[in-house]
């Protein structure tokens, strides 16, 4: 048998045979080799030169570590999908130079894309939509945000799946497909909004300088002055209630900074305007006796006099 497949190679005719092959299918098929591992090569190159165009970069108040992370996540995403299709390719066109019959092969994908098409419709969703929420850095892990209506702070994010935990430690993931509401509340700064209640006979511009004050206090205190971004903004009177007057103030912060520094603030807001003599309006409860079975009854009262014990 050995002989015979040697016999076959010293044949001139199998030896043309097999020189027209190399030199015509063999060559094709060598050319689909280098070209795919060429572009290979290129993809690779362009996804790391992005990579070192943003290293290093930071972007607001993020850092340049978080930003350099999110840019390989997706690179190596976009890396491994674009292997994949060029290997599949090449795979195929060397077969078909081979002599295979590539139909059944290209309709046996087809009808297993179909299937996993219906089949996994949402996983493909969820990856989808994933890939933009990253690579648009609409949040990140850390961030406080609220998805769908609940809130907290986002522990962990991949390309199926967002994971929040809330104040009471419970842990909410969603689908990246099903997310319908997305609110970043740590985007590059954050907010803290104070309305603050005066009384109707106080004197407003005092009141809206001691506020001014207080908030010039509290940036220039050692413990908060690198959290405040900016002076405490008085807006003015923002609505009238039945016994007094709101002021709102806003206070710009660093992200998720702003809880920190507002409970400060208001803390010295109560403080200053008592020391101060400012009137906040607060309710009385009256207790009186009620009808027959010995109930009680209640009632709220605005207030006739305030902290300062002015009437």
């Amino acid at each position: 048998m050995l002989s015979n497949i040697v016999n076959r190679f010293y044949d001139p005719a199998f030896a043309q045979r097999v020189f027209d092959w190399l030199v015509t299918s063999g060559a094709r098929i060598l050319i689909i080799a280098v070209g795919a591992y060429v572009l290979i090569r290129v993809v690779d190159g362009m996804t790391r030169r992005f990579e070192r165009a943003f290293a290093g970069r930071s972007d607001g108040y993020a850092s340049a570590v978080e930003t350099e992370k999110r840019v390989r996540t997706l690179t190596a995403l976009l890396r491994s999908i674009v292997f994949v299709l060029i290997i599949g390719i090449a795979v195929v066109m060397a077969l078909k130079e081979i002599g295979m019959d590539i139909a059944p092969i290209i309709a046996g994908a087809g009808i297993l894309g179909l299937a996993v098409s219906f089949g996994a419709q949402n996983l493909v969703r969820d990856i989808i939509s994933g890939f933009f929420i990253i690579f648009e850095d609409q949040v990140r892990a850390g961030d406080s945000a609220v998805i769908n209506g609940k809130s907290g702070t986002v522990e962990e994010m991949k390309f199926r799946t967002i994971a929040i935990r809330d104040l009471d430690g419970t842990l909410h993931i969603f689908p990246n497909g099903s997310i319908t509401q997305l609110s970043n509340q740590s985007r590059d700064w954050s907010k803290y909004i104070v309305d603050v209640r005066v009384a109707y006979g106080e004197n407003l511009d005092h009141a809206i300088e001691t506020l001014r004050g207080i908030g010039e206090g509290l940036s220039g205190d050692e413990r908060f002055e690198s959290l405040i971004l900016g002076p405490l903004e008085v807006l003015g009177v923002d609505s009238f209630g039945p016994s007094e007057v709101v002021i709102r103030c806003l206070l710009k912060t660093l992200p998720q900074k702003q809880w920190g520094a507002g409970r400060e603030l208001r803390k010295r807001i109560v403080s200053t305007f008592i020391d101060n003599g400012i009137e906040i309006p607060y309710q009385n409860v009256s207790v009186f006796p009620g009808g027959r079975g010995g109930s009680f009854g209640v009632r709220l009262e605005e207030a006739e006099t305030g902290p300062s014990g002015r009437g």
